[in-house]
């Protein structure tokens, strides 16, 4: 686990412990927004240690924060976690994550029965221990033992590409219901984060009862766990075992609502920040104007909203541009430099070419003729076939001599299509020393190359660097495909220095892939942003196998707009001719 992975991890068990403490709420934000900070840097902490100035630089992290950062650095703790840990055992923070369990219960539990970890909830569950326990109730403790024996059998976030087909069927069937009138799902989904704890959808509608019916008896459900007026909360069979929540807002708070429960919490805080700076107050009904001598929510008192229906109108009256959801993240999206750039963000029909693609000459599924057409069906002006290199034998890579028979063939096939221009390309191992896996005469016949790495994805970070580096330097190379080589939920892939290959790649005018699969999102979407930050190019490609894989390019098109791509920057979004000449001049 990585420097920044350990501290992150630090800070949220010092929040989680500050807040079973009854600290101030202030103290815990403050951890925890360290957390997420250092969650999403792309930079090694450990290299900026110990200059706290260059520390608290970074927007979120303050000087105390920095003095623990530094601590962690030359002495491997920190004294105030190592304090904290003596009140509050390690495992009751694990409760805190337990839905239903938040740290009030936890400290409850703590304090009247001795439970200090999941084990032994799980154990006084069983045996009844719990049921006497005040302001607990039986309903509560049927709840904890249901999500407890779920996390035992799913663990693991969502994938967003498995998440949102599942959101949109359900979304769709739920729009039949009479008495819909609005519908969209909201949350991390929203976001298009790589991954998703629940799927968050919000409803307006003229017959609750009906909608909360419908979606509590759907085929899917497995469990309901809420049912109430306003929301409610079931969990699907497996193997899709996803908790789902519904809930009815008002037609007229519409847009104050689905703002509130997309997030994240961050830029909700900013924004709540700001409307107070303008005498206002904004919450899930709506932008109200502000009465400090009255505590009673506005929507209550019957005051009525300066912005509500709509997201764009709130927005407006806070004096800010339509924020799209993908960068809610409070990472610069409130910046005046960046605003100009939000319209521009690349969007999906702005693709027009695919440059990482795979046939049955190594482990695709389509012909030659086969992916030329689908491509074209598409609207691509240009299609990439790239199969795999020799070292590649678990995917069928095409020896040197396969290789130039498949050069033969595609171009063959090109000269009896018009309007789609076919590159014979190959998708070249990275070997571990950094060499290519075929020498430069038979890259040089080839019209793209993109070089990725396969295989040794537990490398040591420096040498995986080098490895990386050597690629993006070497002058046939155009495309650095994948370049962790991480499975979202399966393995972590490489870590190099992503600043060192992104300096590499604009000094060299090498592009730098998001792979498209859902299982991939390859660059990562802070890492997307740092190379956006520094000029370089950015590529978004599926690499399809099947006819499906070319609908998950939407999957690469949401990480590129969470890392501020703009059409520009991309690729494939540039006009055909400005591309072609962009890929010969590495030739």
């Amino acid at each position: 686990m990585s420097t920044n992975a350990v501290l992150a991890t630090l800070f949220d068990e010092i929040a989680t412990a500050l807040e079973i403490t009854g600290a101030m709420v202030f103290k815990v934000n403050a951890n925890r927004n360290v957390a997420r900070v250092l969650e999403h840097l792309t930079v090694d902490v450990a290299t900026l240690a110990p200059d706290k100035k260059k520390l608290t630089a970074i927007d979120g992290i303050g000087d105390g924060s920095a003095k623990k950062i530094i601590e962690f650095i030359q002495t491997g703790k920190v004294a105030e976690h190592e304090e904290l840990l003596t009140k509050v055992p390690r495992g009751l923070m694990d409760i805190t994550r337990i839905p239903g369990v938040g740290p009030k219960t936890a400290k409850l539990l703590f304090e009247t029965c001795g439970v200090c970890d999941v084990a032994t909830l799980k154990a006084k569950i069983a045996s009844g221990e719990l049921k006497d326990i005040p302001r607990l109730g039986e309903k509560s403790l049927q709840n904890i033992a249901k999500s407890l024996e779920f996390m035992d059998k799913a663990t693991e976030r969502t994938r967003l590409g498995e998440a949102m087909p599942l959101a949109e069927t359900i979304i769709e069937f739920l729009s039949q219901v009479p008495g819909v009138e609005q519908i969209d799902c909201a949350g991390s989904l929203r976001r298009g984060q790589d991954t998703i704890g629940d799927i968050d959808i919000l409803a307006a509608t003229t017959d609750p009862a009906a909608l909360f019916k419908t979606f509590i008896e759907m085929p899917l459900v497995q469990q309901v766990l809420v049912s109430g007026e306003s929301k409610a909360s079931i969990r699907l069979a497996p193997p899709r075992g996803v908790q789902v929540d519904l809930r009815v807002i008002p037609k007229d708070s519409f847009g104050a609502a689905l703002l509130y429960f997309t997030g994240s919490k961050q830029h909700n805080v900013t924004l709540r920040e700001r409307a107070l700076k303008k005498g206002l107050t904004l919450n899930e009904y709506g932008l109200f104007p502000e009465d400090k001598n009255d505590k009673t929510p506005p929507h209550q008192r019957g005051i009525k909203p300066k912005a509500a229906k709509t997201e764009a109108s709130i927005y407006k009256v806070l004096g800010l541009p339509f924020i799209p959801p993908e960068l809610r993240e409070n990472r610069g999206e409130f910046d005046k430099d960046r605003s100009a750039s939000m319209d521009a963000l690349v969007k999906l029909d702005d693709i027009k070419a695919e440059l990482h693609a795979h046939t049955k000459a190594s482990d695709g599924s389509f012909t030659i003729e086969g992916l030329i057409e689908e491509a074209q069906s598409r609207g691509f002006h240009t299609v990439a076939i790239t199969d795999h290199s020799k070292s590649s034998v678990q995917a069928n890579g095409l020896s040197s001599d396969r290789l130039l028979r498949h050069i033969d063939d595609i171009r063959e096939a090109a000269s009896r299509h018009n309007g789609i221009t076919v590159l014979a390309g190959a998708e070249v191992d990275i070997l571990t020393d950094g060499r290519l896996d075929y020498d430069d005469d038979l890259l040089a016949k080839l019209d793209i190359v993109v070089a990725s790495p396969h295989a040794s994805l537990k490398q040591e970070p420096a040498l995986a660097t080098k490895r990386l580096l050597a690629a993006l330097r070497h002058p046939l190379v155009h495309i650095l495909g994948h370049p962790t080589g991480r499975i979202i939920n399966r393995r972590e892939g490489l870590s190099p220095d992503i600043h060192q290959l992104i300096e590499a790649a604009v000094e060299h005018d090498k592009a730098l892939e998001i792979n498209a699969n859902h299982l991939r999102l390859d660059l990562r979407d802070s890492h997307v942003q740092a190379a956006v930050d520094a000029g370089a190019l950015i590529a978004i490609d599926t690499d399809a196998h099947t006819v499906d894989d070319f609908d998950e390019l939407r999957y690469g098109v949401l990480t590129a707009r969470r890392g501020w791509v703009t059409a520009n920057r991309c690729l494939n979004a540039w006009p055909k001719a400005k591309l072609h000449k962009w890929i010969k001049a590495k030739r």
